[in-house]
């Protein structure tokens, strides 16, 4: 495919409550010419962001599996994919990832992947800012200035919450992060269309410099084992080690050498996108499926695969050998080293404080009840939720009820008709140490 058949897409990221979702309701509603397929990259157990979007005739796809990470690049190339079989049905691509995103690993899809290279151009990366916030949550968030460092255009929402001497001084210091960006000030995301499509403003070497290790991908696992193996039964056997689980691919025909085993890395990257196959203590796995070993048990575990005849097999862990200090013996017992071996170096660091509450509950909703239990927590503990969004199903009311907030601030309205559909409410907070079980009981007191 030549590159003026490609498919162009814009890369819509920014920190939690910037406005993405509004301006993404924005570019679905207006008269553009453009058939848009969205994908949404959300951060928890449920996801809901699908259902606070407008009714549109685009299409709409939902990532929300995993690390978000570790896993994207995996999940979006399937996402992508699947697109490309309904390729009549659109002309442009919009990914909205996850407040807590560093963009990087979903820019890093479009030159990384051949079949995606071959098919996507990436047409510009547009982070939306909150002005009333960005201060303290750049000071708090390493995800929220890579958003920034990152952008083609940066686009300054919620200025009217600021006042022009402060907003001039986030302007100055937004600059001096990215000095290549253009900035566009609005309110309530209200911008041109033209500000996030058709901007062909992504160049791969100003990616480079401003992240040298930008072409170095970054693995949801951390350590591969080769091993030359004959027909029989094997068996991987683990220590106790830092976490109750792991993560493992076994990759039947691997090559031993770096070309080969970067090959494996990326074909193993699709495999960690995939759900997981739980394994107790003493079971099999299935060579290519993305297992999930189960090492709650105190001592020395045993798991198994098969080998059907002579073959290189790939061990890809999400641990390195040595926390577990995992062992491969063959079927006399006898310990077998791997003949090649890589260790895949993270380039991040999960912020284990932070984390999302989901909650779902059918019935309805004593208003009063819910504002009393929202405020509150939210003077207590506003400056550590970063986001709250939610539908709620009000007493007595036909309409959902929509409500979005970013730590003390709060918005809630009407949405559309409950019609023939099951009244539910679905909310989701996402902060550092949140008390989830007190969350669920404040939330679970205002049930009707």
């Amino acid at each position: 495919m030549n590159a003026e058949a490609k498919v162009p897409v814009t890369i819509l990221t920014g920190f939690l409550g910037s406005g993405k979702t509004t301006l993404l309701n924005k570019i679905l509603s207006e008269e553009h010419g453009k058939r848009i397929a969205v994908i949404e990259n959300e951060f928890g157990e449920v996801g809901i962001d699908q259902a606070l979007v407008i009714e549109a005739d685009e299409e709409i796809f939902e990532m929300s599996n995993g690390c978000i990470c570790c896993t994207v690049r995996g999940d979006l190339i399937r996402v992508l994919g699947n697109l490309m079989k309904r390729r009549d049905k659109f002309d442009y691509v919009l990914v909205e990832t996850t407040g807590l995103a560093d963009p990087g690993p979903v820019a890093q899809t479009f030159f990384m992947d051949d079949e995606i290279r071959e098919e996507f151009t990436l047409d510009g990366i547009v982070t939306l800012v909150d002005a009333a916030h960005i201060n303290q949550q750049l000071g708090r968030s390493d995800e929220s200035e890579e958003q920034v460092a990152f952008a083609d255009v940066l686009v300054l929402n919620k200025t009217d919450l600021v006042d022009d001497a402060n907003l001039d001084d986030l302007e100055a210091r937004l600059r001096e992060m990215n000095r290549m960006a253009r900035v566009v000030r609005c309110e309530q995301a209200d911008v041109p269309v033209e500000t996030v499509l058709n901007l062909s403003a992504f160049n791969l070497e100003d990616a480079l410099e401003r992240r040298p290790t930008f072409l170095e991908p970054e693995y949801p696992f951390e350590w591969t084992g080769v091993y030359q193996l004959s027909p029989g039964r094997y068996q991987l056997d683990l220590a106790d080690g830092p976490d109750p689980a792991m993560s493992l691919v076994v990759r039947p025909g691997q090559e031993l050498d770096d070309a080969g085993l970067r090959e494996g890395a990326e074909w193993c990257v699709r495999r960690y996108a995939e759900p997981t196959c739980s394994v107790d203590v003493g079971g099999v796995v299935n060579a290519g499926e993305h297992a999930y070993l189960e090492l709650s048990s105190a001592g020395r575990k045993s798991f198994f695969f098969d080998v059907a005849a002579e073959d290189t097999v790939g061990l890809f862990t999400q641990h390195t050998a040595e926390e577990f200090d995992l062992k491969l013996r063959g079927p006399d017992g006898e310990q077998i080293l791997p003949s090649a071996e890589r260790t895949w170096v993270a380039q991040h660091e999960h912020d284990d404080e932070v984390g999302s509450i989901a909650i779902e509950r059918d019935g309805d909703v004593d208003p009063e009840k819910l504002n009393r239990w929202l405020g509150k927590l939210l003077q207590e503990r506003g400056v550590d939720i970063f986001r709250t969004k939610g539908i709620i199903s009000i007493a007595g009311d036909p309409m959902r009820m929509v409500f979005q907030g970013v730590h003390m601030l709060l918005d809630a309205q009407p949405d559309r008709p409950w019609g023939d559909n099951p009244r539910r409410n679905q909310l989701v907070l996402i902060g550092r140490n949140l008390d989830e079980q007190a969350i669920r009981e404040g939330f679970d007191a205002c049930l009707v």
